[in-house]
């Protein structure tokens, strides 16, 4: 079992992660319900203005998916801690060791299980 000390550090770390999350999304999305859309800036009206946005939103759609998961996987982590089932492999139920919470404590599989 994690001991408190330990489960406060990693709490930090994943707290730490969230504002840097959001952060970056709110640099290059827009929230809305809940949820990230992606935005871009208005360039023009012609056909060359209109493709630079395409593609800057193509290019922003991508990341803010990404950011949104890992921000996703750690508030599930957050709210473990909060009702105490952190660190608790989600396949196997075996507890995840504090080195693989260390390196990635939104983790929720054990080495073992995350590797099948």
């Amino acid at each position: 079992m994690l001991e408190q000390k330990n489960i406060e550090e990693l709490k930090n770390i994943l707290l730490e992660q969230k504002k840097e999350l959001e952060g970056q999304l709110n640099k290059i999305a827009e929230k809305e319900n809940g949820d990230y859309e992606a935005s871009f800036d208005d360039f023009g009206r012609n056909a060359e203005d209109n493709a630079e946005e395409v593609e800057e939103y193509t290019a922003k759609v991508g990341v803010t998916e990404t950011l949104e998961k890992k921000l996703s996987e750690i508030n599930v982590a957050l709210e473990k801690i909060e009702n105490g089932t952190y660190g608790f492999c989600e396949n196997c139920k075996e507890e995840i060791p504090l080195e693989r919470l260390r390196a990635y404590p939104a983790a929720k599989d054990c080495i073992k299980c995350s590797e099948k």
